[in-house]
């Protein structure tokens, strides 16, 4: 079972930025995928982006392509998520999540690894 450990989110202003970072540890085998997910209060958990481990490709959802970006450092085992010109949408826990099944997969029920979460609120 890998752990994750999520840092960063906080509070930013329309059009602002934010980073979050979440440190992996435990078996990482070369299908090791990592994404993120958010969730706001009353709705299912949505998939944020991911990135597989072999590769370092990255995949997003439309709601944030072009915005947000997923980028990995193998030495330290962290995976961060750069989101910039952030709109109020956006407010949410943010969730990194991961599994060694080689697919970044869009619905949770892929991922066997979870973070703890982390409030990202985007004030007007």
């Amino acid at each position: 079972q890998v752990q994750l450990v999520e840092s960063g989110g906080g509070l930013a202003q329309v059009g602002g930025s934010l980073r979050l970072s979440c440190a992996a540890s435990g078996p990482i085998f070369s299908g090791f995928v990592m994404a993120w997910f958010r969730q706001v209060p009353g709705k299912e958990r949505e998939w944020v982006g991911g990135i597989r481990w072999s590769d370092e490709k990255t995949y997003y959802a439309d709601s944030v392509k072009g915005r947000f970006t997923i980028s990995s450092d193998s030495a330290k085992n962290t995976f961060d998520l750069q989101m910039d010109s952030l709109k109020p949408e956006d407010t949410a826990v943010y969730y990194c999540a991961a599994n060694n099944q080689g697919i970044v997969a869009t619905t949770r029920y892929r991922y066997t690894d979870w973070g703890q979460g982390t409030q990202v609120t985007v004030s007007s």
